[in-house]
């Protein structure tokens, strides 16, 4: 089976999967539901995962072959202090909290591409999956660092993900280090 079929296939989960987190928005560094909900799913798909970086945060890990070779794909999960005015059927069930900078596709995002990598295996190394707290507020990826993130989980090159709702469905933009705007 295809990428492309894989992901198609998955969509209704991963809309679901997303909808769920944005109707539970949780603040930076108390993403507890979110962080249970996320190493719950990734190890369901064989990942090792690790709890309690910058308190919410978690790694996921996952080995194939016998390289020394790694790399860390990161995503963020919480919300921020804003109320939500959508009155959409998965609107944020927390007054005063929202998803209203996507990281709740962030993370949807992060699982989709955890799941294709476990089910597909076509690498040799290992790869690391970092779910960072606190990104709005609180430096949670500084929190997780000085923790020694890349100490216990050393990545040769780590790629972030962001949501774009303006490209069409099984595309994405890639951004050179040196360009820029990043945060």
């Amino acid at each position: 089976m295809t990428l492309n079929v894989n992901l198609t296939n998955s969509m209704p989960e991963l809309v679901a999967i997303r909808r769920d987190l944005h109707a539970h928005p949780e603040l930076g560094l108390e993403e507890v539901r979110t962080s249970k909900f996320v190493a719950t799913c990734l190890e369901g798909l064989g990942y090792t995962v690790t709890r309690g970086l910058a308190k919410t945060g978690l790694v996921a890990t996952l080995k194939n072959g016998t390289s020394n070779r790694s790399i860390g794909i990161r995503a963020d999960m919480d919300a921020l202090p804003i109320f939500e005015e959508t009155n959409l059927d998965y609107a944020s069930k927390t007054p005063g909290l929202m998803h209203a900078c996507g990281h709740d596709g962030h993370t949807t995002m992060l699982l989709g591409a955890a799941r294709a990598i476990a089910e597909r295996k076509n690498f040799d190394g290992t790869v690391h999956l970092i779910f960072q707290p606190a990104e709005e507020n609180f430096g949670g990826a500084k929190i997780m660092m000085d923790e020694g993130l890349f100490d216990k989980f050393p990545c040769d090159a780590v790629f972030a993900l962001h949501n774009e709702p303006g490209l069409p469905f099984g595309q994405f933009a890639a951004r050179r280090p040196d360009h820029g705007g990043g945060r």
